[in-house]
C-alpha cells in the first residue's frame, strides 16, 4: 500500500522575505531613517556601547544630504526616542530638535559623510573589545566567517592625537578609511559606515563581535587564518550591505516588539 501523498512546496511569492523598503516620498525616508536610528541606539544601549556621552550614530537627512540625524547630547541610548533625534548641519549647528549634540564626534561624522555621498549612516562607539584592538593597533585575521566580511574592507588609522574637536582631524580620519566600510581608531575604538542605518549598525556589532572572538582565540592559542582566495569569496558573499541589512532585521523586530514606545 502506498501512504498519502507528500505535502507540495508552496510558491516561493507565498513565502516572505524582507528586503529595504521604497519610500514614495522624502518625508516617508525621512520617517523611515530616524527610527531606524532611534531603535539602533537602543540596540547599541542593550549592548552597552556606550561609556558616559561617547558614541555616536548619525544618519543622513534623505533631502537635506549636508544634514544629520543624530542622538541627542547626554541621552542614554536606552532612551532615545524618535522624537529626541536632532537635526544638525555639516558644522555641527542644530537646525531641528532640542538638544545640543556633542561636537567632538560630529566633527568626525561630519567629515566621513562629506567624503562619502554613498553613505546614509555612521556608526562609532567605545565598545570594550574595540577598544581591545584599537588598543593594539590591529585589524582583524580571516579567522572566522564573519571576520571575513571585514576581509581588505577595514583600514587602521595608525595615531592618536585626543580628542577630535577640528575638521582636519576628521578629514584624515575619512581619508584612512576611504572607501572601505569600517575603520579601527587606534587607541580608541570602531568606526563603521553603510547605505542605511541597519547595515551600519550591522557592521558596528559584528565587528565588534569579531574583536572580542580574536581576542579570546589569541588569548587561547594560535589562531588557524582562512586563506585569502576564500577569505575573497566569503567576503563577496557577505561583506555586502544588503546581506548586513538582512542580518539585521531579526534585531530590529527584537527592538521594536519588546520597545514600541521608541516609535514615538
Amino acid at each position: 500500500m502506498h501512504g498519502p501523498n507528500p505535502p507540495l512546496p508552496l510558491p516561493t511569492d507565498r513565502l516572505q522575505f524582507a528586503m529595504p523598503p521604497m519610500h514614495e516620498s522624502v518625508e516617508d525616508e525621512r520617517r523611515h531613517r530616524k527610527e531606524r536610528l532611534a531603535g539602533a541606539l537602543r540596540i547599541f544601549g542593550r549592548n552597552g556601547f556606550e561609556d558616559g556621552v561617547s558614541g555616536h550614530i548619525t544618519a543622513r537627512d534623505p533631502e537635506f544630504s549636508d544634514c544629520f540625524w543624530v542622538n541627542p547630547f547626554g541621552m542614554p541610548f536606552k532612551h532615545v526616542t524618535v522624537s529626541d533625534l536632532v537635526l544638525a548641519n555639516q558644522d555641527g549647528q542644530v537646525v531641528e530638535g532640542r538638544y545640543h549634540v556633542n561636537q567632538a564626534a560630529f566633527t568626525v561624522h561630519a567629515q566621513v559623510h562629506a567624503a562619502r555621498p554613498d553613505v546614509v549612516a555612521v556608526a562609532h562607539c567605545h565598545s570594550v573589545h574595540g577598544r581591545a584592538v584599537a588598543a593594539l593597533g590591529d585589524l582583524i585575521d580571516p579567522i572566522t566567517q564573519e571576520s571575513c566580511a571585514f576581509y581588505e574592507d577595514l583600514a587602521l588609522y595608525d595615531t592618536y592625537t585626543g580628542v577630535t574637536v577640528d575638521a582636519g582631524e576628521g578629514r584624515r580620519i575619512a581619508a584612512a578609511l576611504g572607501s572601505r566600510k569600517a575603520l579601527v581608531l587606534r587607541n580608541h575604538g570602531l568606526l563603521t559606515v553603510g547605505d542605511s542605518v541597519d547595515a551600519a549598525a550591522w557592521w558596528f556589532l559584528s565587528l565588534e563581535r569579531s574583536c572580542q572572538v580574536q581576542l579570546m582565540a589569541k588569548a587561547a592559542g594560535r589562531p588557524v587564518l582562512i586563506d585569502h582566495k576564500q577569505a575573497v569569496a566569503t567576503r563577496e558573499q557577505l561583506g555586502g550591505d544588503l546581506v548586513a541589512w538582512i542580518n539585521y532585521q531579526p534585531l530590529w523586530q527584537d527592538i521594536t516588539r519588546g520597545e514600541p514606545d521608541l516609535l514615538s
